[in-house]
């Protein structure tokens, strides 16, 4: 057997639907032997989009996106999105071809050291230097980019070794179950959790992942304990209950940050390092229970008291099957953060001035999505607004990458949103510098026929980086830029334009996209002005008066 056929019947054994990607030269064996493969090749306009659908699609499933390029720059084009998987914990494999090993017959023309290139932002990179190391080579990339902490996997395939003949089998995967936390450690959080008074729960990023949520919904419902989120962990539970009281997308100053400073013990499930710490701890202040797949990093301002250590769903389960709810909890604090948030949000949630405040923007697409609707952000200063003021009801329905927080990767992760759940309805949210970084897919989405909504917040800025100038007492230099006429943009793709003129008409504008079929991009200004003033001066002396 060829040795390209046996690769390809490695991923079709590890269940691989797709292939994203821009394939090269090198890579037309395999080229050739994906053309009788069930795996469906979709090729995209640059290699960075490719990574950014495959690392979604991991991010969504749980198994493992395939993202493939070439040697030389297409493999230097899927840096970005390897750390974007990496550091956003999606299992991800890239796949690069390399020029002959066993001979050379174009010097060292595109040629770099591919493998060590990824080795310090991959789990697992590897050269394929025989065909009969296929088989191991491919089933240990997946068993390692699936394992906890999920990352991404590299695997580089040369042309002559991609070319010979190989009598190498498949390999078997394993069944592995992951580990559970050990008794004692339940029994001692049980303990603490009991003990304390004013106990709340933190939903980072590691919870947006297996049972989590439906066993963090029971321990919920048991203890009526309140809980928060952090960006990466929106929609584990169901943030329109009237046990959330907030989101952590300010670093520190916003009402939720009173919450926790007067938690007297915070469970903090799914922590993960790459998140901004909400919360700082003290000696002697605040303690805190760390449940989670791996033990904890210990750093000046994390260090818990207690870490619970094993599968995350299974833990909460088993901290919810020996807890009693105790009649000495006391949060009535927390209650009211919860109204002090609830009411300072309404006030610019239905200002009608235009272009439209960011705070109603939120608000008017949270009105439009079902439960179960996919928002995917691209990164700029609404993803602040979105993970403070959307309220998620459901896991992994509010995509933002608050790990790498790379730009550009907004619309293709709805792209690849769109193929994982075709039956829901998805809309990207991207800031015009955002969009502009792979607007090029817009071709790519309408070749597939995908039914998604692209909305433009424009500014013509770098509206983040202004906000942190503002902030900084620095004058405004060197952020503003032009945009091309995103309609026109958008037709001659084949998709549809719109551009909102009015900010009550946002929402009957995207209700309709939401209902027509096809690739839809609404054009909408925003006006960021006050920005600096809410976030940085307004709620932070709002929130001290409680």
């Amino acid at each position: 057997m060829k040795a390209s056929d046996l690769f390809v019947r490695a991923l079709e054994a590890e269940g691989v639907e797709y292939i994203f990607g821009i394939p090269g030269e090198e890579n037309l064996d395999l080229l050739e032997s994906l053309r009788e493969s069930p795996i469906q090749l979709i090729l995209t306009r640059h290699e960075q989009a490719a990574g950014f659908m495959a690392a979604t699609y991991g991010r969504l499933t749980g198994k493992v996106g395939v993202c493939l390029s070439t040697l030389g720059p297409g493999a230097t084009n899927l840096v970005t999105p390897a750390a974007y998987a990496q550091l956003g914990a999606m299992p991800i494999l890239i796949i690069t071809g390399q020029k002959p090993i066993k001979t050379s017959k174009q010097g060292k023309f595109q040629v770099i050291d591919i493998v060590d290139m990824m080795r310090p932002i991959t789990k697992y990179t590897s050269q394929v230097v025989s065909g009969d190391r296929i088989p191991s080579v491919i089933r240990e990339a997946f068993r390692v980019a699936q394992e906890e902490r999920p990352g991404a996997v590299h695997i580089e395939l040369p042309e002559d070794i991609a070319a010979e003949t190989t009598s190498a089998k498949l390999l078997e995967a394993s069944l592995v179950r992951r580990p559970i936390a050990e008794y004692k450690a339940i029994s001692r959080a049980v303990d603490m959790i009991e003990q304390a008074t004013s106990p709340i729960i933190l939903i980072g990023a590691g919870a947006n992942r297996k049972l989590t949520s439906k066993m963090l919904r029971e321990f919920v419902d048991k203890t009526r304990i309140p809980f928060v989120s952090t960006q990466m962990g929106k929609g584990v539970l169901d943030e329109r209950d009237d046990l959330f009281i907030g989101n952590t997308a300010l670093s520190d100053g916003d009402f939720v940050h009173q919450a926790l400073s007067k938690a007297d013990l915070i469970i903090n499930v799914g922590h993960d390092v790459v998140e901004k710490p909400p919360f700082f701890m003290k000696h002697g202040g605040t303690k805190v229970i760390h449940v989670n797949f791996e033990t904890a990093t210990v750093d000046p301002v994390y260090f818990p008291q207690l870490e619970v250590t094993g599968d995350i769903a299974n833990s909460i389960w088993q901290i919810k099957e020996k807890i009693a709810r105790q009649s000495h909890w006391e949060f009535s604090f927390f209650k009211q953060v919860h109204k002090a948030y609830t009411e300072h949000r309404g006030e610019s949630e239905d200002d009608d001035r235009f272009p439209i405040l960011p705070e109603r923007f939120v608000k008017d697409i949270r009105k439009a999505m079902p439960a179960d609707g996919i928002v995917t952000l691209d990164n700029g200063v609404y993803k602040i607004w979105f993970a403070r003021n959307y309220p998620a009801a459901q896991p992994n329905t509010l995509l933002l990458d608050n790990a790498l927080a790379s730009m550009g990767a907004g619309l293709p992760s709805a792209m690849a949103a769109k193929m994982v759940y075709p039956e829901k309805p998805v809309i990207a949210v991207c800031g015009d510098g955002g969009f502009m970084m792979n607007s090029q897919e817009l071709e790519t989405a309408v070749r597939l026929n995908l039914h998604i909504v692209v909305i433009i917040l424009r500014d013509n800025a770098y509206g983040m980086i202004k906000w942190k100038q503002a902030n900084m007492q620095f004058g405004d230099y060197g952020l503003d830029y032009g945009n091309p006429e995103f309609v026109k943009y958008a037709e001659s793709y084949g998709a549809k334009g719109w551009r909102i003129e009015s900010t009550q008409a946002l929402i009957e504008q995207v209700e309709h996209c939401l209902e027509e079929e096809g690739v839809h991009l609404i054009d909408v200004a925003v006006d960021y002005s006050l920005n600096d003033k809410t976030l940085n001066h307004t709620i932070r002396e709002l929130s001290e008066k409680l």
